[in-house]
């Protein structure tokens, strides 16, 4: 009995892994999808809402639509991706003095100095990358003859 229960566990497994419409489901809600409907000439360019077994339900502009999943031939997103990189560099120097500095106030004066700089980018988005691709239908309703 537990070897059947393991080989079914295994083969559920094994099936999820292999859905691509589980990847669509682990998105996060609001993030940016090019949807491709089966007969459009241009993508849907829309905001992730949600995702069922049948539909995808996104934002675009906003207006609210529930796209069928067998009205989709393939679904991009865009990744998260830091678009802000920031760089610190720090330099120390002796000051170029090849005498001892003189004695006063600042007797620091003649000793290593350290100067710090700190630069911020803003960069691009990322690029969307496919997660879904309708699978290609291997059993045709209505064969070709």
């Amino acid at each position: 009995m537990r070897k059947i229960l393991l080989g079914v566990f295994t083969a559920i497994l094994t099936f999820a892994a292999d859905d691509p419409w589980a990847k669509v489901k682990d998105l996060k809600t609001g993030t940016e999808l090019r949807v491709y409907k089966k007969g459009a000439s241009q993508p849907l360019l829309v905001k992730m809402d949600e995702v069922t077994d049948e539909n995808l339900v996104v934002v675009n502009k906003k207006e609210q639509i529930a796209i069928p999943k067998d009205q989709i031939d393939r679904v991009d997103y865009r990744p998260v991706k830091s678009r802000v990189t920031k760089e610190t560099r720090t330099t120390v120097s002796n000051g170029g003095e090849a005498a001892p500095p003189a004695p006063g106030p600042d007797q620091n004066a003649g000793g290593p100095t350290t100067s710090t700089s700190t630069n911020v980018s803003f960069g691009s988005k990322a690029d969307f990358e496919t997660i879904y691709r309708r699978p290609a239908n291997l059993h045709p309703a209505n064969p070709v003859k």
